[in-house]
């Protein structure tokens, strides 16, 4: 692609929007297509079939999408289902139609079965039940997946999705009801920090063993499928370690300096027992992850300490 390639990034003011955004920049990519919630309803067909129409991008990133803990998934079921698909059907969509070069689409690990072998392979999709606790987004994107997979199939065209691991980074959503596990904690930890080091409660008992990536990482994947033709349809994104929740509390605990107690709340779900990517395919063509976990939470914590009274609290 030619860096004045006309690039629509849907979601731009997210996590993993804003990061492709700064890293494609960076590269020296200048012609971008942004629209906020606001300015463009991607649940609407219409709005967003016009917008195309109108618009006429040659690359479309799809990063746009209702996202959430466990708590938040279990809680707002119906709306994790239809709008992520409602959201993804109509850049597809429309992307086909008005004859986009290519379109990459962006999941979640959470599409694999939630026993899969480990690590997992892009070839155990609906190999296996999924977990139960954010079976209603797994089930949405999967349903993305497949409709690239069948515009590949049946039109040629370079449509492809990559599997990002749990992501953490800048611009992440610290909300306490509706984050993932990794933000969450850091809020957790930073707050018990300031109220003299008071005890933080964790849900589960910290067992479960989970892979993550910084948001960067991740753009450095999505610039590579930019700037290359993949030859697979599906391809994972991951960083190829993972750890324990017990062992990431207490990395986040050490890197904010608390000093309290953790306490373990048993009685809430642990959800899925493991889960790490198998990323041979984009290491093999040539894409590795920067960051260690180490290194990303020290560089996330100092972010969110310059925006402390500005970061974002997604509320459902």
């Amino acid at each position: 692609m030619k860096h004045s390639s006309k690039i629509y990034i849907a979601g731009h003011n997210g996590m993993v929007g804003s990061a492709v955004l700064r890293n494609l920049t960076a590269k020296g990519y200048s012609n971008f297509i942004t629209r906020s919630s606001k300015q463009l309803n991607l649940t609407n067909q219409k709005s967003v079939d016009d917008f195309f129409e109108i618009e006429k991008p040659d690359i479309v990133i799809d990063a746009a999408a209702k996202v959430g803990g466990i708590l938040a998934n279990n809680n707002f079921p119906y709306q994790f289902l239809m709008e992520n698909m409602q959201i993804q059907n109509n850049l597809i969509d429309s992307a086909h139609r008005h004859d986009v070069q290519k379109f990459i689409f962006l999941g979640s690990s959470c599409i694999y079965p939630k026993f899969a072998q480990q690590p997992i392979k892009e070839e155990y999709l609906l190999n296996g039940p999924l977990e139960p606790t954010n079976e209603w987004y797994a089930i949405a994107k999967i349903s993305g997946v497949k409709s690239c997979e069948a515009i590949r199939k049946q039109y040629g065209k370079d449509f492809v999705s990559l599997m990002p691991t749990n992501l953490y980074g800048p611009f992440d959503n610290f909300g306490l009801h509706s984050s993932h596990v990794l933000p969450a904690m850091i809020r957790k930890f930073h707050e018990a920090k300031v109220n003299n080091n008071a005890t933080v409660h964790l849900w589960g008992s910290g067992a479960p063993m989970r892979e993550f990536l910084h948001v960067d990482d991740l753009a450095e994947a999505v610039a590579f499928a930019v700037e290359n033709v993949l030859s697979d349809h599906l391809y994972n994104v991951g960083s190829g370690t993972d750890v324990t929740i017990k062992a990431l509390a207490e990395l986040i605990q050490k890197t904010i300096g608390h000093t309290g107690d953790i306490e373990w709340d048993i009685s809430k779900p642990d959800g899925t027992p493991r889960k790490l990517l198998d990323s041979f395919k984009m290491n093999q063509i040539g894409w590795h992850p920067n960051y260690d976990l180490d290194n990303g939470i020290r560089h996330t914590y100092q972010w969110f300490l310059q925006n402390i009274d500005s970061y974002k609290v997604v509320t459902l």
